[in-house]
């Protein structure tokens, strides 16, 4: 992994700790400006510990709402993303104990039914649809895989791979060694790779299809080329 140059690293911390006082001054850009800069990574980070969107954004906002309460701690000795990341693990931890702790309880309803497919972005240019409803169904089937993961290998997995943490910090922030890191992020790839082979696989025959308008428009012009009309 590239090292970032020491002025890069000051660079953001300054920018940190200018948000922060920003903040500090009820700054309501600043409030705005910290998450929209972060929501993406501590929403991701949410989603690893509950595979649920809904209790994954509601973890988020109580999160923001300990850490804005509590900014005046923050010192700059990690940067801004780190510290919020912490207390959104906390924040996650401490509501998985205690759903454990409830666990005889049962609870009505089913989680799959409640849990909602995340939308990432897609990427500019031309729009084409079909591409653009492979990707979603790809997009859902890696999703479905990773909600899929034992507890311990999601966390890992979502980290490293989706928001893509290193391993050191994957570990500062889940409390576990760099070489538990490791260890789980390859189970959790396995099981990916084992769950998407799975799905992927009986619907491989019907990859890159060549119907429609495409078929029509490559045979309207090779019959044209052969002195056929219409």
């Amino acid at each position: 992994m590239p090292q970032v140059p020491g002025d890069a690293v000051r660079i953001v911390a300054a920018d940190d700790l200018d948000l922060t006082r920003r903040a500090l001054a009820r700054d309501g850009h600043a409030f705005r400006t910290i998450m929209r800069k972060y929501n993406q990574r501590l929403y991701r980070i949410a989603r690893g510990v509950f595979p649920n969107n809904s209790e994954a954004e509601d973890i988020v906002q109580e999160a923001y709402v300990r850490a804005f309460a509590n900014l005046g701690s923050f010192r700059g000795e990690s940067t801004l993303a780190t510290w919020l990341s912490r207390i959104v693990i906390n924040e996650a931890l401490g509501r998985l104990r205690k759903k454990q702790r409830a666990a005889e309880v049962p609870v009505s309803g089913d989680r799959a039914a409640e849990a909602e497919i995340i939308q990432f972005p897609l990427g500019g240019g031309l729009v084409d649809p079909e591409r653009t409803m492979a990707q979603r169904q790809i997009l859902q089937l890696v999703e479905r895989a990773t909600d899929n993961l034992p507890d311990l290998y999601r966390a890992v997995f979502m980290a490293r791979v989706i928001e893509g943490l290193s391993v050191d910090e994957t570990a500062d922030l889940l409390n576990i060694r760099p070489e538990t890191v490791k260890t789980r992020l390859h189970r959790a790839r396995a099981l990916v790779r084992k769950e998407l082979d799975a799905q992927i696989g009986p619907v491989l025959l019907d990859a890159f299809p060549f119907a429609g308008r495409r078929c029509e428009r490559l045979a309207t012009a090779v019959m044209k080329r052969l002195g056929f009309e219409g």
